[in-house]
């Protein structure tokens, strides 16, 4: 099967979005709104006709990601490089973790009907998110160490925050092993992968 770089950009994408909210919500209280919709809503699509339909349909909704991706592969190695190869490893664990896939597919098979009562981005999904997180991805293998200002990692309600993005990210990250992604590709074909994130975001 030839390799889909187009598909596999937009689905790194998506990890390194949610990447970016961590990092933002850690360091300074707050995030891109509207990228934070979009990643928390990949969490609803299960069954997509294709890539971008996990991210509301349109590239624009990736400018974030795809902005921190090229900045990734253009070496700006930091706390964000971390956070997104940290979920890359953990949603390698989660596939090949049949139980803790199925308990996951349960809990967010529940999402509808909480999104009957509360908005995706209320404290109550936030809560539920990361609740999934700690208690389904977080036994799978190292945890993922957030940096940030002590005055905001000291809240409850940014820990929830910042842990619903990483599961948001753990939602791109098996996208992106589904569409055939693999660390090979980070290694080799670096340029191949930066080249098609570029010619997206000029288009943007």
């Amino acid at each position: 099967m030839a390799t889909n770089y187009y598909e596999i950009t937009l689905a790194l994408a998506g990890v390194c979005q949610s990447a970016k909210l961590v990092e933002q919500f850690a360091q300074s209280g707050t995030a891109n709104e509207e990228a934070l919709k979009v990643s928390l809503h990949s969490l609803l699509q299960t069954a997509p006709q294709n890539t971008l339909e996990v991210y509301g349909g349109e590239e624009k909704n990736l400018s974030l990601g795809l902005g921190t991706l090229l900045n990734q592969l253009g070496g700006q190695a930091e706390d964000l490089t971390r956070y997104w190869l940290g979920l890359l490893a953990l949603a390698g664990k989660l596939d090949k973790n049949p139980e803790a896939k199925s308990q996951l597919a349960q809990r967010l098979a529940y999402l509808p009907t909480q999104l009957a009562h509360y908005e995706i981005q209320s404290e109550q999904i936030l809560s539920s998110l990361a609740a999934m997180y700690v208690e389904i991805i977080s036994p799978l293998g190292t945890k993922i160490q957030v940096k940030g200002s002590p005055l905001y990692l000291q809240q409850l309600s940014m820990h929830n925050r910042i842990r619903a993005c990483l599961l948001a990210g753990i939602r791109s990250a098996i996208l992106w092993r589904q569409l055939g992604g693999s660390k090979w590709q980070l290694l080799f074909s670096r340029a191949k992968i930066a080249a098609c994130a570029q010619q997206i975001y000029s288009s943007l």
